[in-house]
């Protein structure tokens, strides 16, 4: 048998590419994904053990910088007390935070949250060995940095120039001192670090005489564990100490933990790819045993059993999958070198090191490429099994009982229905609860009509016909019934493209749903003109807000400064504001009360949140402050719930006293004239043209927001891409065994009138419309799961209003009609190039 199913796989490779294609990218897919991430595990793994190899114990404080009540951070003394110690060689303190400089046209170079400021803490020798200068040295002195050397390329900048550097605080300008390499891993991240002498960047970042980590090196000899246990009652209590090792290690579980989520990310597209990839491959092996049916009554004749004929068939299946495995293993190989030359390409800088290959990836490209390829053979296996042998000699191939598509359709309506069923649960019960339903359900749902497409195929495929047969006469006429002659061939081809579609369709409903609330919310809520914040997302320094109240044409100005309180015993963030401005700056729509009243050190309060703990207006609540101080605050106002607030507002004036640093992460800015250029520089001049702040109009705060949800749109429409690009091939794969099944009927079609233009016509409208049945049932199903979860989101967005995305929905019909076309070019042709005589005399 095995004999007899090699000799079947060399006999139909060609009508087996499309299978073997298949499968190859979904196997690219799979062991690309697990050599990428395990080469760039391995390299971060590398990265953090390089960087603490010389470190005995490392020291860190979780301390709040701005607390009253607690030490900022390790002390100068403490790390004298630890240099001190038996077996240490030395000690080092390092202090941390944000900080950025301006390339030539005065934007910042890196990307925010990786942009870096930190100490040069040398030793006896005048060297820091985490830094190797290539130029200059470093900074010794209060107004001298030193720079990375990719970010003092990029600036231009050599040792000697002016930089003006940007913190959380103004711009100030120092001179250059070095240019140095580093392992750190902000600039490996594609970020910038700029070194200060340690003073100064305590004064920055902390507080004079704290360091945020101290590093140990051991002197010769020394055990670690002992350095360890002579370090820990050193440190305040608010700091934790580690070896280096046990540091490197937890490190690098942290680094393979979050490579595992997106490792898992990626395999799920790819195991979409692969689900859709079943279909092409059960729909091959169905028609090539439906074309050999004679042959296989003849081995039944001789004496081959029905689980021979069975094995036959998964041997065959099982040497296409080996094939498509090997092959696609080696395509994944080139799609992590692709992956990660792609990242440098976006400024995703990764650690240098070799293309990793363990076990794992080769294991999983031969299980993943034989057991998918024999699991979706198995039915067709069965299948040819079962044909009577006098039946398949007589060329009488069973057609599906009416029992068995009764079964199969009652089957099919009893899964959609308890899924959809499901789905509408979740919406109505909303919250993440709801959306773990919806999953279920959809799941449910999917399958149930994949049951059931064959008999949706004919009702839908009967309205699209009329159109053809007026638009193309008898080919189009021809191709509506064609497409429907084998309604289970024609709904298993459909069905790897309706399922792709279903999950772009659904995340496009929800994403044009999400984008264009949030652009409501920006318009109804905001009369600001401007929003300032910073770069990297991090939080302005109060000095920001003082430079724009003195500005030139501004009107009004309000942080959004957050902050925390206890009331009644309920913990709560708030928004702390500028009374006077709030109004001016943003649309609150009040409930109760009135929000004038936040002035006289009164509080708003969220309508749910008031509703939630029984406040009203009036009622005065037992609180407590930031630095734990206790006292009272009235409710002087309930507002209607909105994204821009938290659910508590109260005037700065009443937080400020309470909190060692405000923390702000916008302002918005509401000036004289409205928005214009030149207000808009204004405002950048005023904050000391600062790289690191960004001034946002409305349309920026529009496009900001719409642009990430737009950028993940793509990235999901990209990794699905993939399993589009396998339906295609089911498409191709279905035509073209299909046109050698009909050599007959092609060559009658062809003596009797129909010419060669008209048969590549028929065949490509076939395409076209099994594509399109495809189409309408994806955008169908993925709509209707889009407006299940925007159902359980649409109470965190009070603007929510369900958007179907019609000019999506458009273009996603003309591309599916477009792949018809496509896909139906080979076979199409092949059709056209048919001999007539001798297809009339084909069996």
């Amino acid at each position: 048998m095995f004999r007899t199913a090699l000799r079947n796989v060399l006999a139909h490779k060609a009508r087996l590419l499309m299978t073997v294609l298949a499968v190859m990218l979904g196997v690219a897919f799979v062991s690309g994904t697990l050599v990428f991430t395990d080469t760039l595990n391995n390299a971060f793994r590398n990265q953090t053990a390089k960087s603490y190899d010389d470190v005995a114990v490392a020291a860190t404080s979780y301390a709040d910088p701005d607390s009253a009540t607690e030490e900022p951070g390790i002390s100068e003394a403490t790390l004298g007390r630890i240099e001190g110690l038996d077996g240490v060689a030395s000690a080092t303190g390092r202090v941390q935070g944000f900080a950025g400089v301006p390339d030539e046209d005065g934007k910042l170079i890196g990307v925010g949250w990786s942009n870096k400021g930190s100490n040069f803490a040398p030793g006896a020798d005048g060297k820091d060995p985490q830094y190797a200068f290539v130029d200059g040295g470093g900074p010794t002195g209060a107004g001298q940095i030193a720079l990375d050397k990719a970010t003092a390329e990029t600036g231009g900048y050599k040792v000697g120039d002016s930089v003006r550097v940007a913190t959380n605080g103004p711009v100030k300008e120092y001179t250059l001192k070095g240019v140095f390499t580093t392992d750190d891993g902000a600039v490996t991240a594609g970020g910038s670090l700029v070194l200060f002498d340690t003073a100064t960047a305590q004064q920055l970042f902390l507080k004079p005489g704290y360091f945020g980590e101290v590093t140990v090196v051991a002197a010769a000899g020394a055990d670690d564990g002992k350095i360890l246990d002579a370090v820990v009652p050193l440190l305040p209590d608010n700091a934790v100490a580690q070896t280096g090792q046990a540091l490197a290690d937890q490190q690098a579980e942290q680094i393979e933990e979050g490579l595992g989520a997106f490792n898992q990310i990626l395999l799920g597209f790819a195991g979409i790819a692969l689900f859709v990839g079943v279909f092409l491959i059960a729909n091959t092996f169905t028609m090539l045993v439906a074309q050999r049916t004679k042959e296989v009554a003849l081995m039944r004749a001789v004496g081959a059993s029905r689980k021979q004929i069975t094995r036959s068939v998964l041997m065959e299946a099982a040497i296409v999958g080996l094939v498509a495995a090997a092959a696609g293993f080696a395509l994944g190989m080139g799609l992590a070198v692709g992956l990660r030359s792609a990242m440098a390409a976006f400024d995703l800088k990764v650690p240098g090191g070799p293309l990793v290959l363990s076990a794992t990836p080769v294991v999983a490209a031969v299980a993943v490429g034989v057991l998918i390829t024999m699991l979706a053979a198995y039915l067709p296996g069965r299948r040819a099994a079962k044909i009577p042998p006098v039946a398949a000699m007589n060329s009488m191939h069973a057609a599906p009982s009416q029992r068995s598509l009764v079964v199969r359709n009652t089957i099919g309506a009893i899964i959609a229905g308890l899924g959809g069923a499901v789905v509408v649960l979740g919406a109505v019960k909303g919250s993440e609860a709801g959306r773990w339903l919806i999953a279920g359900g959809a799941f449910l749902t999917l399958i149930g009509m994949i049951v059931l497409i064959p008999l949706l195929s004919r009702p839908v495929i009967a309205l699209i016909r009329p159109l053809f047969v007026r638009l193309f006469g008898i080919s189009g006429r021809l191709a509506g019934l064609n497409a429907v002659r084998n309604p289970r061939r024609t709904g298993a081809t459909a069905s790897a493209l309706a399922i792709g579609l279903t999950l772009v369709t659904g995340l496009s409903v929800i994403g044009v749903t999400v984008g264009q609330s949030i652009d409501r919310m920006t318009t109804d809520q905001i009369k600001a003109d401007y929003m300032v914040q910073m770069a990297g997302g991090g939080f302005l320094d109060p000095s920001a807000l003082t430079a724009l109240e003195k500005a030139p044409g501004v009107a009004a100005v309000s942080p959004q400064q957050a902050a925390y309180l206890e009331l009644d015993g309920h913990f709560a963030s708030a928004s702390a504001v500028t009374a006077g401005a709030l109004g001016q700056v943003l649309h609150v729509e009040t409930v109760d009360g009135s929000m004038d009243s936040l002035a006289q050190g009164r509080i708003a309060v969220a309508e749910k949140t008031a509703k939630a703990r029984g406040w009203k207006v009036g009622d005065t609540l037992k609180t407590v402050f930031n630095d734990d101080k206790k006292g009272e605050l009235t409710v002087g106002a309930v507002y209607k719930d909105s994204e821009l607030l938290s659910p508590v507002v109260v005037d700065t004036s009443v937080v400020n006293p309470h909190d060692v640093k405000p923390y702000i992460p916008q302002i918005y800015v509401k000036m004289d004239g409205g928005e214009s250029a030149a207000n808009e520089k204004a405002l950048i001049g005023a904050l000391g043209d600062n790289p690191a702040m960004t001034v946002l109009d409305k349309k920026d705060i529009r496009d900001q927001i719409g642009g990430f949800i737009n950028m993940m749109l793509n990235i999901v429409y990209g990794l699905l891409g993939m399993a589009l690009l396998i339906a295609v091939l089911g498409v191709v794969n279905t035509l073209a065994m299909s046109v050698f099944e009909r050599q007959q009927e092609i060559g009658m079609l062809r003596a009797i009138g129909l010419d060669r233009r008209r048969v590549k016509r028929m065949v490509r409208l076939e395409a076209v419309v099994i594509s399109l049945f495809g189409a309408v049932v994806g955008i169908g199903l993925g709509t209707f799961l889009g407006w299940a979860v925007g159902e359980t989101i649409k109470g965190s967005l009070p603007d929510y209003a369900l958007v179907l995305p019609w000019g999506r929905i458009g273009i996603f019909l003309l591309l599916a009609g477009l792949v018809g076309v496509l896909a139906a070019m080979w076979p199409a042709r092949s059709a056209a190039r048919l001999n007539m005589l001798n297809a009339i005399k084909a069996e």
